[in-house]
Formats: C-alpha cells, structure tokens, sequence
C-alpha cells in the first residue's frame, strides 16, 4: 500500500484534483471522493474499494469520518446512488434507445439531476447543523422552487 504522499502525487491524485471543484458545492470536493464517483460509472461497487483504497487500510473509518461532515456524506451517497448507472447500463440505454444522442442526455440528465438532490441536501444539512454558508442556502432554496414549480406546474394543452 502506498503512504499518503506518495498517493497524493499519484497520477489518479493528479486527475482527481481537475475535476475535484466541481464536487466542492455538494461538500466533497476532494480528490478521493471525486475518483470514488468517477469509478463508480465502471460499477457502482467500485466505489467502496476506490474509498477503501484511498482512505486507509484498517483506519479507513476514522478517515472517511475525518474526511466528510454528515451533510457531506449523505450528499456524497446521494450523488452516487442517482447519478448515471455502470458502463453496462449505459451500454443497454444505448442500445434501447438506439441514438447515441439521446443516450448522452440521458446520461446528462442522470447526472445533472443527482448533482442538483446533492447539492440541496448538503446546503440544507449544512444550514441545520450550523456550518453552512447563506449564499449556498439561498441558491438551494432556489433550485428547490424551480423544481417544485416544475413539478406541480399547471399542463400546457
């Protein structure tokens, strides 16, 4: 197994940390929760090994305690059970649909739409437990309302 700095100069620590902004609103945007998310498109149970890889070996609890707030855990899990399904799945949407146009916006709307339930839930965990941020609690109960009014919207005939 690697030490922790030999990992955190690793090509994976590398990549991981491009893309590791985008994950920073939802309250996990570190490198290893990002790697975690992006392996689990191969299969959703890669996502255990990756954090089990990634957070140590027998202190692998105390680290991921360390490592997420409770908002930012259930984001994190939140993201990961509704954002698009393994590369299996996908290739089955594909084929269903038969439009690789079409299979990219599901994919789009798969994860857009468990970016959005995360980043609602992390901004109102963190407002209830008194860590959040006014602006990020704002922009939730934004998003909420837009997707309220979409919902209960009146049907255009």
């Amino acid at each position: 197994m690697l030490e922790e700095e030999q990992m955190d100069s690793s090509i994976l620590a590398k990549l991981g940390s491009l893309i590791a902004w985008i994950f920073a609103p939802v309250g996990w945007g570190n490198w290893q929760a990002a790697v975690a998310s992006i392996t689990g498109l191969v299969a959703k149970e890669n996502i255990v090994g990756t954090m089990g890889i990634l957070y140590g070996g027998e202190e692998t609890w105390a680290n991921l305690a360390a490592a997420f707030t409770h908002p930012a855990g259930m984001s994190f899990l939140i993201f990961n059970l509704l954002c698009a399904p393994c590369f299996a799945a996908i290739g089955a949407i594909k084929r269903e649909m038969n439009s690789r146009k079409w299979t990219w916006a599901a994919i789009g709307w798969e994860c857009g739409f468990a970016y959005v339930i995360s980043f609602m839930v992390y901004q109102f965990g963190s407002m209830f437990t008194g860590n959040g941020n006014i602006a990020g609690f704002i922009c939730a109960i934004a998003v909420l309302g837009c997707l309220c009014y979409a919902l209960f919207r009146k049907a255009r005939k």
